[in-house]
């Protein structure tokens, strides 16, 4: 199934209690990051369907705010999800589910970048999780 992820599904509502973005009209509606759940890392974990997107008909199926930030980490665009824990996701209750999906990139090439950049959204929060489970 092809969604809709990244900057673009941060700025539409999803059914989380996260603040997402809201710098939706400074974006270009018309070149929308799409993946396929097929092929996608995450397969079709936090895919919220039948979404209508500003300047498209119809509706599509997107990434709630947690999966596009995991997108965009996955993908190594850390400066988009700079922000990820205080200004996009803004609810504690869903650290330790992050935690455990972020944890399970551990393999990829640069989980390096991943877990520094965890440890700067996270702080010590990220470093205890680590410390017990990694």
């Amino acid at each position: 199934m092809q969604y809709i992820t990244g900057i673009h599904a941060l700025n539409l509502p999803c059914s989380l209690e996260t603040c997402g973005d809201w710098h939706g009209s400074a974006l270009k509606w018309q070149d929308i990051s799409v993946r396929d759940t097929r092929s996608a890392f995450y397969g079709d974990y936090g895919i919220e369907p039948n979404k209508q997107i500003p300047e498209h008909s119809g509706t599509y199926a997107v990434a709630n705010h947690i999966r596009a930030l995991l997108d965009l980490l996955e993908m190594g665009k850390f400066s988009v999800a700079g922000g990820m824990n205080k200004d996009y996701i803004c609810n504690d209750n869903y650290t330790n589910e992050i935690f455990e999906k972020v944890s399970q990139m551990k393999n990829l090439p640069h989980w390096n970048e991943i877990e520094r950049f965890m440890g700067r959204e996270y702080l010590s929060k990220w470093l205890d999780y680590k410390e017990a489970n990694l």
